[in-house]
């Protein structure tokens, strides 16, 4: 039977959802176009680290348009051109800032780069992609005026809850970084999304289901929630090849109920931007879904709801 109840966040899905809250703030369907800016991270150059986050192969979810040797307006035209022959027109474009750290330069270079975006007749705002410990209070504000003209968005990589994790996968900043800089982002009236990774090694599944309540904690707009796939080219890929016992990753039908069991203690108040991650087979080392497409599984999720009557927040406690 149809669902027919209307939820705190107003329409007949079973969770929160992003793309309709974008759609009811702005009028219509808001579409990333990919940028690859030239960016790197301090994990990788040495600032904190070397080697990067140690699931990390940026290849893995760059569009094939978007390489950074072409200049932003030549990204934006191939992006262009591959999403008008694939999806019906949208309402409006943002430039994605995607790949590395995309805050990660002095505030001059950001500036060029952002409005040398901008200044494409077809974009209407930025998404910016980086870390909580890679922004600061000067940014913020050159952002804030951004945003009196254009859509701005925010994605700060979390990953975790526990500074064990962190550390052990290399990412060089604590959670606490994360509370700070996602508070200080809301303050200013800023959009944010955090993403949040699943099957991390030395992670239970208790562990995982903990980062709900956690989480929902922060005045975040929208969460990113993706499974853990190792890649190639990668130091958790190495770890992996030498010692494949030590990984423990989710079967679909597990990852379906735990992702459910997620949300439903989820705040109802933070929009789903993504409940799963897909990466292309040629990057991946463990064997994946079958080739279950994201989009599949998606609506096998909302559609496992419906059977159980069950939706984003129904076990929320609010502290």
């Amino acid at each position: 039977m149809k669902n027919t109840k209307s939820f705190y966040w107003g329409d007949h899905r079973r969770y929160n959802s992003h793309a309709n809250r974008i759609k009811d703030k702005y009028g219509g369907r808001v579409q990333k176009v990919s940028i690859n800016a030239g960016f790197t991270c301090p994990n990788r150059d040495g600032t904190k680290g070397r080697g990067g986050c140690t699931y990390c192969n940026n290849e893995s979810f760059t569009p094939s348009y978007c390489v950074d040797n072409n200049n932003i307006y030549d990204q934006i035209e191939g992006g262009l051109q591959f999403l008008e022959e694939r999806y019906k027109s949208p309402k409006y474009y943002v430039a994605y800032f995607q790949s590395y750290t995309n805050t990660y330069k002095p505030l001059t270079e950001l500036k060029r780069l952002y409005e040398e975006a901008l200044s494409h007749k077809k974009i209407n705002g930025i998404v910016i992609s980086t870390r909580p410990d890679c922004i600061n209070e000067e940014i913020l504000d050159y952002l804030v005026r951004l945003k009196n003209d254009y859509f701005v968005f925010l994605e700060y990589g979390i990953e975790s809850c526990y500074n064990s994790t962190l550390k052990r996968i290399n990412r060089g900043h604590t959670f606490e970084d994360s509370i700070l800089t996602i508070q200080k982002t809301a303050e200013k009236d800023l959009h944010v999304t955090g993403h949040i990774l699943f099957g991390l090694p030395g992670e239970s599944k208790e562990d995982m289901l903990k980062e709900a309540e956690i989480l929902s904690e922060l005045p975040l707009n929208a969460l990113k929630m993706h499974q853990l796939q190792v890649m190639k080219n990668t130091v958790l890929g190495k770890q992996y090849i030498n010692d494949p016992d030590a990984f423990s990753f989710f079967e679909l039908d597990e990852y379906i109920d735990f992702i459910i069991s997620f949300m439903e203690k989820l705040n109802p108040g933070i929009s789903i931007e993504r409940l799963v991650s897909e990466a292309p087979p040629w990057h991946r080392l463990n064997k994946g879904w079958g080739g279950k497409r994201a989009d599949w599984v998606q609506k096998k999720i909302e559609s496992v709801m419906e059977e159980k009557d069950t939706w984003q927040g129904k076990k929320f406690k609010k502290s």
